[in-house]
C-alpha cells in the first residue's frame, strides 16, 4: 500500500491507552486523525484534550462512540497485551461483527507472526484507508501504549 497523509487516517475514541497511543501517533507523524468521544470528551482520565481532533457523541455512554468510530472506518484493530478481551474492547469486536466491518485483534503473544506484519496484511487485504484504532485502557493494561507506538511504528517504517 502505498503510504502517506493524503490516503491514510487513524480513527480513535480518546480513552488512555491505546485509543490514546494511536492519536498521539498519528500526530506524531503528520497523519490524519479524527474519531467520536463521549459528550464532554469523557475519559478516565478526566476531560479528552483539545488537541485530538474528535467529535463528541450526544451521549456520555463510551459504546456509542464505540460504535460510531467502528462503523465510521474501513476497518479496526484492537491492540491488547493479554489474549483475552473485555469490556469496550469485546464491545468493539461485537460492533464489527454486527456492522460486517473487517476486525483484526494483536496482542504482544501474536505468534510466529509479527503483530505489525500481521497489521499490515489486514490493512491490504481490506484496502484500509480509514483505520478505527481501539484497544485497552492504561487503567487495565498500563503497557498497552508502548505496544501500539511499537507496531505502528514498525508497521509504517518496515513493511
Amino acid at each position: 500500500m502505498e503510504r502517506g497523509k493524503d490516503n491514510f487516517k487513524i480513527v480513535s475514541g480518546g480513552q488512555t491507552g491505546a485509543d490514546r497511543a494511536a492519536l498521539d501517533w498519528a500526530i506524531q507523524n503528520g497523519i490524519p486523525h479524527s474519531g467520536w468521544c463521549p459528550k464532554g470528551r469523557k475519559a478516565e482520565d478526566g476531560r479528552i484534550d483539545r488537541r485530538y481532533s474528535l467529535r463528541e457523541t450526544p451521549t456520555i455512554k463510551y459504546n456509542q462512540r464505540t460504535e460510531w468510530n467502528v462503523r465510521d472506518s474501513d476497518a479496526t484493530v484492537i491492540f491488547s497485551t493479554v489474549p483475552v478481551l473485555k469490556g469496550g474492547s469485546k464491545s468493539t469486536i461485537e460492533f464489527a461483527n454486527k456492522l460486517r466491518k473487517p476486525c483484526l485483534m494483536l496482542y504482544r503473544e501474536s505468534g510466529k507472526i509479527k503483530p505489525a506484519v500481521l497489521l499490515n496484511q489486514f490493512i491490504e487485504e481490506h484496502k484500509v484507508r480509514v483505520l478505527n484504532v481501539a484497544g485497552a485502557r492504561a487503567s487495565h493494561e498500563p503497557k498497552i501504549a508502548a505496544f501500539v507506538n511499537e507496531v505502528l511504528n514498525r508497521w509504517w517504517v518496515k513493511c
